[in-house]
């Protein structure tokens, strides 16, 4: 992918395990696991983007949400954590997006959102005019995503050049 600038990521099961029984904030949990693959890769695509999480969590805010990415050591790697708080929107809402990029000051064009849920993170996203890559845990017809990976270390492929 040419001209990007920004990569959007969405939180829960794209960068760290999800737990929907646990309704505490991730940062109180006992354990908290990065999805495969985040912890290798992320240093590089720091290196080479202006990252941010964005997310609906719906027991966190940006603060806490940052308290559960650095137990981990990958609050570093991250220029920004938004959620839907912070936004005043929720997605799959095209706002949501729109208000993220506007605090980050880049543009729709300039950025890639990476989500694994089609309806919240891809096809709302690429409805303001963001690239979309899809992780998707089953093979499927995924129309609005402009690239599906199986696993978050295939970004590696699509975005490092």
């Amino acid at each position: 992918m040419e001209n990007i600038r920004c990569l959007l990521f969405d939180w829960g099961d794209t960068l760290m395990l999800d737990d929907p029984a646990d309704e505490r904030e991730m940062y109180t949990w006992e354990t908290i696991t990065p999805m495969d693959g985040v912890a290798e890769l992320m240093p590089r695509l720091a290196q080479q983007f202006m990252c941010a999480v964005v997310s609906n969590a719906s027991a966190s805010n940006a603060e806490t949400m940052k308290l559960a990415f650095e137990r981990v050591g990958l609050a570093q790697y991250f220029d920004a954590f938004m959620t839907s708080k912070e936004l005043g929107a929720r997605k799959p809402q095209a706002e949501f997006f729109a208000r993220a990029l506007e605090r980050l000051g880049v543009d729709a064009g300039d950025a890639v959102m990476v989500g694994n849920d089609y309806e919240k993170d891809i096809v709302s996203a690429k409805a303001v005019g963001l690239r979309t890559v899809l992780i998707a845990a089953a093979q499927g017809d995924y129309p609005c995503a402009d690239y599906v990976v199986s696993a978050f270390g295939e970004l590696e492929f699509l975005l490092i050049q």
